[in-house]
Parts: C-alpha cells; structure tokens; sequence
C-alpha cells in the first residue's frame, strides 16, 4: 500500500487564545495541509491531578480534522510529567549521574525502570488510546517524544544493568576476561563489587554501559507501542519522533519496535544551506551550527530511510527559526520548498512543520511557527502552502517514489558509541578529544560522494542483506569507521567485494572487535584488501595527496603499506619527509569486486575523484550549487529534483531520451537537451520519462541527466 502525501504541522490549540480552532483548521485547509500531530505534550492537561482524566478536550480538534479531510497524528504524552507525579514519586526523576536528579521544570526527566512511573503512564496511554481510537481523523499515534535524552544513574538502572552483565557472561571471571580486567588491577570477585559508570575508565564497560542503555530506551518505546497496539485499530500505526542524536537513542534499534520511521530534521537555513555553506548572519550559536550544507539535508534523510529501508515520516522540521532566543535564522525564500522536495525525493511520505504557531511562552518562545506571533498569515504560512499545493497535485506521480541509490554507506552503532569513549579525533582547534569522530569520518565520506553527485542509502551494518543482494543493489559500499565490529559484520563486506563489488574502507574500519578491544590479529577483511599499517598518525593540518587520485587528507592517517603484489597504490601522501613514505589510498581486486582503502578523512577533492573514478559516467555533469536528486515513480518512471542552492541563477541540459515534462504548471512535453532555468534558491522538478518500467521493488543505479 502507498502512503498518502502530506505536508501538515504540529498543532497545539491548548497553547493558543481561545476560540482559533476552526480558523486555524480553515487555514491549514486552504494551505494544502493534510495531516496534524496532537497531544503529545500536555499531560498535565490530560490528568491535572492524579486520577483525574480530562479526555474530551481535544474531541473538537479531532472532528474539525476530520471534517476538512486532515489526517490526525495523537502522541502519548510520557515524556513530560506532571508535577503532581514528581511531587508524589520523587525518586521516580532521573538521575544522569549517581545522586544528581533532573529536577522538575523540563522533560525527558523520569527513571523509564521506576513502577510508579511505568504505572502512572500506562494509565494515561491506555485512557489516551482508548478514548480516540475509533475516531476517523487518527491514522497514527507517537508514543513519548524524541528518548533518548538522559544517560539514567538511577539505582534500578544500575541494578539492572548488573543482572543484564550476569546472564550475558555467567561468572565474574568470563567478565573479567572478556573486558580485560586485568589492566589497572580492576578484576572482580562478585558481580556486586562492579563499580558505577561514573568513574570508569574501561572501554569495553562503557561500550556495555551504552549498549544497555539504548536498549533500554528502545524497551520503553516498545512497552508504550504494546500497549497502544491492544488498544489502536489495525490500520492505524505507532511510531515516536526519533532524534538520534540523544544518548540514549539506538534509532536503527528504535525503528524496529515500531510501525513506522519518523524522525526530527531540522537543518540550517540562509547562507549555511549552500553547496559550500558559510555561516549564518546569526550572532548567536544556533544547536545546528555543525549541520550546515544542503548534503547534511540529504544525509538526515537518507539515514533516516535506511532505518527500515523504506518510506520515513519527517514529524518536525523549520517552520521558522530553530534555536534559542538568539538565533533567529529565517530561511530565504525557496529554501522551505527546496527542504520539503529534498525530503520528498529522498523517501519522506509527509513533511510537518514545527509548527502551526509561534508560541507565546515556554521554552521555545522563539522557535517560529508558520503563523507568527500575531497569528498572522506571513511569508513562512504562503511558502510552505505553495509548496504543500504543489505536492498535493503532483501527487499522482510523487505517491510511492523509490530513490536512486547508487553508493551505500554502512554505520555501525556500537562504532559511534565506542568512539566516544575513545576519540581518534580532536575537535577543530585541537581543544579537546572529538566525541563525535565516527560522525566526522562517516560525514567526510558521505559529502565526498554526494557533493560529486553520486545518490547514497544509508544502513546500519546490522541491517544489511546478504552479499549477492548487496552486490545486485549498490556498485559502491563505504564502510568507514566500521571500528567496534564483529567478524561476521567484516566477513559480509569481504564477501560482498567477493561477489563483485567495490568496496572502500575508510579510517579505524576492523581495528577493534565488538567488545571494543583492540585486535590482536588482522582480520580476512584488512588482509584481502593487500595492505596493512603499524601506525597511525593525527594530522594537525590538511596534508596534500597525489598520485592517480589528487586531493587531501584531514584529520587522521593511518600509515598505509602494501603487503600483496597486484595492490595497487592511487594516492601517496606529498610534501612531506615522513608522511611520504607511505600511501593514502591503495587499491586491489578480490574475486570479481575489488577493496579501496582510505587512510584519512578525504576532503572534497579526493572524496570527488574517489567517486568519479569508482562511478564514471554514473554521475550527473552540473553547474557549481546545483544538486540532481532522483527516485522511480510507481510507473517506472524517473522524477529529478534540480535544486538550486545559491542567490546565482543557474541552467541545466536535461538529459532524457525519451522526453520529459514539468510537473508544475500543464505538464507540457519537452525533449532530451532543453534546457532549464533556476532562478536563486529554486528549483525544476521533471519527469524524465522511460522507454519501459522495471520490475515492482527494482532499484536502479543513477541515470546521467
């Protein structure tokens, strides 16, 4: 079944005057919005004290939905607590490090193991579901909001954690062993003289730490959509609004215990949004400072359908501004559509702004909604109902898009959280140990293979099929960071390049096993790709590269030397009179594929030749800030986004054999080589039509155009 096309918007009538609800509906009707999230967020105003059930209040919202034909999204509201619940169940708020409690006055604040919470929340879902689940505007309901936000010191937590360590390794000895105890005399005699999270030092306890911890997470969703399953019609979905950038989310894991994907995408806005995005005119930091660049849109949106590999919904994105009081970064006119196409194109099936009114209090006060503070009909209410309207007609082809994948890039969890323990990279400046350094080398990887024009999935190695479909479905996988991983994840590459594809391996990828500890043996993998490093190096400055590949290499160097006659050298680090000695990326063939190493973080240069060498005429010939995004409609043909992100207009040759036409406007024909123009910050979207339809679920590779 296809999901339906909806552009909508988080809606909060409780936080609004009274008396703007069938104004509002009307609005949002006439804007071409059909779907609304609810709900979520007022406990309090659903059980102002314990026992007392306040349902009816969102009945109204419901029926004015249901009657201009707009969908309804209900949230159950566990993530922020009433007062009354944290003055009668103190012990129940969290605890992110032993003895220091989250006190009342945020969210995300309570000890998801507590019995009192888990009681108090399983009364207000079960009173929540059951009250609308019948109701014709509800196709869906999200459970909690964005978990994930506390790493939880609770003692419960720590108590469990300690049972969990006993039925995965039995004895404290197989402990012992297994985290390598031994090292600064911290072996046990008794599960009970493990010590608290906050002082240790042992990467494989961390690694552990983390691992129950997302999974604990991850149980609660489940728990909360079990419940809401019981209770909820069969045609309705259960999902929660993921932000993975919480410590305690596993989205690949959360993804699983729900129907379907929704994430949070938030991306930066004016002149951060470029192809070579600079900062904004922002005099404050805004929390997406390091989001910049449409790639990062593409990125967001790409993980996002690799969490179950198919359509995602994007639950909150910019309306307005995002970010504290002093950030107040408007989008340009065009980015907004520009945004919302992207996430289209990319596999998103509905598109909701945060939100439908800029708030007159709280936290967010300044986190701009499409109507503005004087509730009225601004640039944002036109724009994004310009593009809501065009979405709605061009439904008939956008309804069930499958995107171009030409190259996959495999991430691993367990990777991210072992790497923010122990950091390869430093952060820019050198101030510190980069916790994030499997995002940077994953992220210099990605926007090396995008920004050369090559369309990416993005998957979990824990999600990946078996090698043969690999090798049918992506010509290209990057495995950079591949560092906490497990023979059998590196066996499956090594197969995969095997079975005839190209394989790259990136910085740190095979270095430790899934525990964490570093490998006392070279894995098949690293030695079927013929060569080998006995160090490692940082580099405080970019370091030039050349050879059959040109570029540079940031960041990190692992000091590559060929160990098999056909390994083929394509870059060697230059002017330098150490680095030199050694190679940047080496390249050699195994079975009918062939394995590329990468020992550093590539900048555009090298990421761009890496690409064009591995993809050739693969990959689109554009004009400098211009992107081609494309995905397979229903009917097998191919639907490019030309998208603009610049204030220079801009022209491309469409590419079409077989003709085309524009799905603005009639529709009318054009022929392989017109050409097109974008004015600045806009944007075509064609249809390239196809002398026959593949196979239903066939994926294909990029077409040039």
């Amino acid at each position: 079944m296809t999901d339906r096309l909806r552009l909508g918007a988080a809606y909060y009538p409780e936080y609004l005057p009274p008396g703007r609800l069938d104004t509002d509906l009307d609005l949002m009707a006439e804007a071409g919005l059909r779907i609304i999230r609810v709900g979520e967020s007022v406990w309090s105003t659903w059980e102002p004290a314990e026992g007392d059930l306040r349902l009816d209040w969102l009945q109204p919202v419901l029926d004015g939905a249901a009657a201009r034909g707009i969908d309804a999204v209900v949230g159950t509201p566990t993530y922020a607590i009433p007062p009354w619940l944290a003055a009668q169940e103190p012990d129940a708020l969290a605890q992110n490090a032993t003895g220091s409690v989250v006190g009342h006055g945020g969210r995300q604040n309570a000890d998801l193991l507590h019995p009192g919470y888990r009681a108090h929340a399983e009364r207000i879902i079960r009173a929540v579901v059951s009250r609308y689940a019948d109701h014709p505007a509800v196709v869906g309901w999200q459970v909690d909001n964005e978990p994930g936000a506390h790493l939880l010191h609770n003692p419960g937590v720590l108590a469990g954690f300690v049972e969990h360590l006993k039925r995965l390794h039995g004895t404290p000895e197989a402990l012992n062993e297994a985290w390598g105890l031994v090292f600064w005399s911290h072996r046990i005699t008794d599960f009970d003289q493990l010590w608290r999270p906050d002082s240790n030092t042992v990467p494989s306890y961390d690694l552990a730490w983390r691992r129950y911890q997302d999974e604990l997470v991850t149980g609660f969703i489940a728990w909360q959509a079990g419940i809401v399953h019981e209770l909820a019609r069969p045609d309705q979905f259960v999902t929660t609004c993921i932000a993975g950038h919480q410590p305690a989310a596993d989205a690949w894991g959360l993804a699983r215990a729900l129907d379907r994907t929704a994430v949070n995408l938030y991306y930066a806005t004016q002149d951060a949004l470029g192809t070579e995005p600079a900062p904004t005119t922002a005099q404050g930091s805004p929390w997406w400072e390091d989001e910049a660049g449409e790639w990062r849109l593409h990125q967001a949106a790409d993980t996002a359908r690799g969490l179950r590999d198919e359509p995602f919904l994007v639950t909150e994105t910019n309306a307005v501004s995002i970010g504290l009081s002093e950030v107040n970064n408007p989008p340009y006119p065009g980015q907004r559509t520009l945004a919302a196409l992207t996430m289209l194109l990319r596999g998103a099936t509905t598109v909701e702004y945060w939100h439908w009114h800029s708030l007159h209090f709280g936290a967010e006060t300044h986190w701009g909604g499409i109507l503005n503070h004087r509730l009225e009909l601004g640039r944002a209410y036109r724009e994004i109902a310009g593009t809501a309207r065009a979405a709605s007609a061009a439904e008939d082809v956008l309804a069930g898009l499958r995107p171009d994948e030409d190259v996959l890039l495999v991430t691993c969890h367990a990777s991210r959280r072992a790497l923010e323990f122990q950091p390869p990279l430093t952060t820019p400046g050198n101030t510190g140990p980069d916790r994030n350094s499997h995002g940077r080398i994953v992220d210099a990887f990605y926007r090396a293979f995008h920004t050369a024009g090559a369309q990416l999935a993005v998957h979990d190695v824990r999600g990946l099929p078996d090698a043969a479909a690999m090798a049918k479905r992506w010509p290209v996988v990057l495995a950079p960071a591949l560092y906490a991983a497990t023979d059998a994840q590196l066996d499956l590459l090594l197969a995969y390049a095997r079975a005839g594809g190209r394989l790259v391996l990136g910085p740190r990828t095979g270095y430790a096993d899934e525990l964490a500890r570093a490998r006392s043996t070279r894995p098949e993998l690293l030695r079927a790709a013929g060569v080998d490093y006995d160090e490692s190096s940082a580099l405080a400055a970019p370091l030039a590269v050349a050879g059959a590949l040109s570029g540079a290499g940031a960041a990190w160097a692992d000091l590559l030397e060929p160990t098999a006659d056909d390994t083929e050298v394509l870059a060697s680090w230059t002017g330098h009179p150490f680095f030199s000695a050694y190679a940047a990326v080496t390249d050699r063939p195994v079975g009918a594929g062939r394995i590329t190493t990468v020992a550093t973080l590539p900048d555009q240069a090298l990421g761009r030749a890496l690409a064009r060498r591995l993809l050739g005429q693969a990959l689109p010939d554009l004009p400098a800030g211009v992107t081609r995004a494309t995905a397979r409609t229903a009917a097998g043909e191919r639907v490019a986004l030309y998208a603009n992100w610049s204030w220079e207009p801009a022209s491309v040759t469409v590419h079409a054999p077989h003709g085309w036409y524009d799905l603005a406007g009639d529709r009318a024909p054009g022929k392989d080589g017109d050409t097109l123009g974008l004015g600045p910050w806009g944007h075509r979207l064609v249809v390239l039509r196809t002398a026959d339809a593949p196979a239903a679920g066939h994926r294909t590779g990029n077409a040039r155009g």
